[in-house]
């Protein structure tokens, strides 16, 4: 979602400038009377914010700064007395600087604040339209089942032309988010007015906290007055700092106490409510100080419990609140070690950081981003070991290191290099499984770096090594299981476990051995996510394991049953939708479960309704945009095939031919794919009737051990 811009305001041509040469208010406020209340705190709060003096008269994109943002035009609030509402309205829209619409299901259905935004956007232009997120969720009117849930009215999500046409473009409207789990109220509310003013949002916040230091000078100068005069204020004086100091070892306490017993108590058995409140109890006294005041150890404690909050907030799902709470956090860390560039500890608390920052980059397909953040964690590990060498914590964080390495090599289809990493991990791991073979942490540690040596292996091709490797981390897992019941770990990472080891098994021709492993996955998560129903990474991995089943009882024809796990997993598809729009694991989900509902609708006899739901999940696909390239368009070329032969079976082949020709050239050229992958270039090239191609590859998959498509 765009913040505030810093692009120059445009007139109705487009042309820089100022939103209106003689405007009579600083803003119009478009809402519908359903937020009523949000208009009310966001009115009041613009008209009685005082303009810093030193910004006063500043010449910026949006013209001269005014000493205040007052008055600001309320359409519902002003005209209940007028006779004519639509005049009133056009002559309040041409003499306001600035149109700020609040969004929400309620707004994007209101047909007067569409009529009021495109009545703007002809007078002003897009610029000078600021948004302002109330409820809902943006741009939701373009994923299937959630439309209601559309906060941005039609007009405010498609551009106009210089006659004020509609052109059926998208816009990109500036929006800030008001609620408590976006931007917040208060940096919501400066947002908008660092956009009205033309200022960078950096600038604006360092003159509040300037004037807000202005302000406890000028109180602690009162106080040294008063004290002077009277003992009676010193006594009071002193039992202010003698609560100050209790407040202050209270929290740090507090953020020490979470980060240690509560949190191991408490993460175990799926309990994340309560370290949040907890938190949120810390942080809120932190916020209150002064950060270049605070000893390093509060600064240290602060920025754990950030990061915590942070870790909190994305197994919730909101991905945005918690990259807010990791670059709070290194902001943090990166001064303690620039203090002590050659203390360990210091080191270590930079790399989780670092580490939270890639790893959101990763959990939303920006690949880029996501190994450059893991090099500069490998880079800080290395650091560690360098300063103590025989320090088991600082080894396990290259392990980590190498791992993650290895993954976002592997999302880049890069399997051989990422094998190398994932090898490197597992020696270490096991290295120190043996030294400690009753530390927990090593094992659960051990059974990751099993896992993705598993996936990059079949990645490779290497499947029956792949094969043996799951088997393995099963096999651990089965036993560790019965020891630690209340462990929801070794249950959570049995679920893709067990699919992934079904899936291969079916692969390779032991169909029946592999459904018994991916029904066993989906009873583990059905019994797993009760435990903690907002976890939505168990969401994720239920649904997956859902419709991974489905697709091999359908191959086998199994349709009922079929059917029945497929509604299953589009439920909790759903829910993952409305988590979160911008995880493109979870809209990927969503995609597959419209292809799977599409190979049901066609086994029931009902075409066209598979043909349907195959072009429904083609147009959420081509959503889906990370930073490879191929790989999107190549989920999109599957998608298409898919719809290919949904075709023929329909009986339309004209149309199925179509589609696959449509398939072939969406699918990336060089496309290095794991075994599935390639099968399905493989028929893809057989229905075209390019045999010799299609029996290439297929050759290829027979030395791999890889039987049939499922």
């Amino acid at each position: 979602m765009a913040l505030m811009s810093r692009d120059k305001p445009t007139g109705a041509n487009g042309a820089p400038g100022r939103p209106n040469d003689t405007p009579r208010y600083q803003a119009f406020l478009s809402y519908s009377h359903h937020d009523s209340a949000h208009a009310d705190w966001l009115h009041k709060a613009i008209e009685r914010f005082a303009v810093p003096k030193g910004l006063v008269g500043r010449v910026t994109a949006a013209g001269a700064v005014p000493p205040s943002l007052s008055p600001i035009f309320r359409d519902r609030h002003e005209l209940a007395a007028s006779s004519d509402l639509g005049q009133t309205i056009r002559v309040a829209l041409k003499q306001s600087r600035f149109l700020i619409v609040l969004c929400s299901p309620a707004a994007a259905a209101s047909r007067w604040v569409n009529e009021e935004i495109l009545a703007f956007k002809k007078l002003h232009g897009e610029r000078c339209v600021l948004a302002a997120i109330v409820d809902g969720e943006p741009w939701a009117s373009e994923l299937p089942g959630r439309e209601a849930e559309e906060c941005f009215p039609p007009a405010l999500r498609e551009k106009i032309d210089r006659k004020g046409q509609p052109t059926g473009k998208r816009a990109e409207p500036i929006a800030a988010d008001l609620r408590e789990a976006g931007d917040g109220r208060e940096a919501g509310k400066l947002k908008l007015i660092a956009g009205m003013l033309g200022l960078g949002l950096d600038d604006l916040v360092r003159r509040e906290q300037q004037r807000r230091q202005k302000r406890l000078t000028y109180v602690a100068a009162a106080l040294l007055a008063g004290m002077a005069m009277t003992s009676g204020l010193a006594v009071f004086a002193f039992d202010k700092r003698d609560e100050a100091r209790d407040q202050r070892r209270e929290a740090e306490g507090l953020v020490g106490f979470m980060l240690g017993d509560l949190r191991d108590k408490l993460e175990p058995i799926g309990r994340l409510d309560a370290l949040d409140a907890v938190g949120s109890r810390a942080l809120a006294y932190f916020e209150k100080q002064d950060k270049s005041e605070l000893s390093d150890e509060a600064l240290a404690q602060r920025s754990r419990a950030l990061t915590m909050m942070g870790e909190i907030a994305s197994t919730r799902g909101n991905l945005d609140g918690a990259l807010r709470r990791y670059r709070e956090a290194e902001t943090g860390t990166r001064e303690l070690l620039r203090r002590t560039p050659n203390n360990p500890q210091r080191l270590f608390d930079q790399a989780q950081n670092i580490f939270w920052i890639g790893e959101t980059a990763r959990q939303r397909g920006q690949a880029g981003q996501a190994e450059a953040a893991f090099r500069e964690y490998k880079r800080l590990a290395d650091g560690m070991v360098a300063l103590e060498p025989n320090k088991p914590e600082w080894r396990m964080e290259v392990k980590y290191a190498d791992g993650n390495l290895g993954i976002v090599l592997f999302e880049q289809r890069r399997f051989r290099e990422a094998t190398e990493q994932f090898a490197r991990a597992l020696a270490t791991n096991e290295s120190l499984s043996a030294s400690a073979p009753n530390n927990s942490d090593y094992r659960k540690s051990e059974l990751e770096s099993l896992a993705w040596l598993a996936d990059s292996l079949f990645g490779e091709g290497k499947i029956q090594e792949a094969i043996a490797k799951r088997e393995r981390q099963v096999a651990i897992l089965d036993r560790l299981s019965p020891r630690d019941r209340q462990d929801v770990e070794y249950r959570r990472k049995a679920i893709p476990a067990r699919r992934a080891l079904g899936r291969w098994l079916a692969s390779t021709g032991s169909v029946q051995t592999g459904l018994e492993q991916m029904r066993a996955a989906v009873r583990i998560a059905q019994a797993l996510i009760p435990t903690e129903p907002d976890n939505m990474e168990w969401v994720e991995l239920a649904a997956s394991a859902q419709l991974d089943l489905a697709t091999v009882l359908l191959a086998t024809g199994n349709r009922d049953e079929a059917a029945v796990q497929t509604r299953a997993a589009c439920d909790l598809a759903n829910r993952l939708s409305q988590s979160d729009q911008s995880v493109v694991r979870w809209r990927m989900v969503v995609a597959n479960c419209l292809s799977q509902r599409a190979r049901v609708a066609m086994g029931s006899g009902a075409p066209a309704e598979a043909i349907r739901l195959e072009e429904q999940a083609i147009r959420v696909t081509r959503t889906v945009k990370s930073d490879d390239h191929e790989y999107d368009q190549m989920l999109v070329a599957t998608a298409i095939k898919l719809l290919g032969d949904l075709y023929r079976q329909s009986g339309d082949q004209a149309a199925a031919s179509a589609a696959w020709r449509d398939a072939d050239s969406t699918w990336p050229a060089n496309f290095n794919g794991n075994p599935r992958q390639l099968a399905i270039r493989a028929e893809l090239l057989q229905s075209l009737g390019r045999s010799a191609e299609a029996r290439e590859i297929k050759l290829k998959l027979e030395n791999f051990g890889y039987r049939r498509l499922l």
